[in-house]
């Protein structure tokens, strides 16, 4: 299966748990995979969490098969330290995943973002 991920920001957090209510009522009324989504409560959390040396090693490792901390250090050109720090907060943000053998992974064949910067009317 491939998955797919869109990134939002909506600031209602009890609005984007409704969304995802819906999207899982979706996918188990159709029996289809609807996509997952990981939402942030504004452009500055967003861009807090997601920095560009993030976003290259999410893209390294889209365009590879799954890779240890050090060899993904080199394929991105960073010390090995800075890039085990980012690893961490894309696990724990579930853009990045581990193998049973403990290899890095992206799990999205396409991440899809989605941002609203301004006031943002119900």
């Amino acid at each position: 299966m491939t998955r797919t991920l869109s990134i939002r920001n909506q600031q209602d957090w009890q609005a984007a748990v409704r969304d995802s209510a819906a999207a899982v009522r979706a996918a188990v009324e159709t029996g289809r995979y609807q996509g997952e989504v990981l939402n942030f409560e504004g452009p500055g959390d967003f861009f807090r969490h997601l920095t560009p040396g993030r976003w290259t090693i999410i893209t390294t490792l889209q365009e590879t098969s799954a890779m240890g901390v050090r060899e993904l250090a080199r394929a991105v050109g960073r010390d090995v330290r800075r890039v085990h720090d980012d690893v961490s907060a894309l696990l724990k943000l579930g853009l990045l995943e581990k193998t049973e053998r403990g290899a890095l992974t992206c799990p999205f064949s396409d991440i899809h973002v989605d941002m609203h910067v301004g006031r943002q009317v119900a």
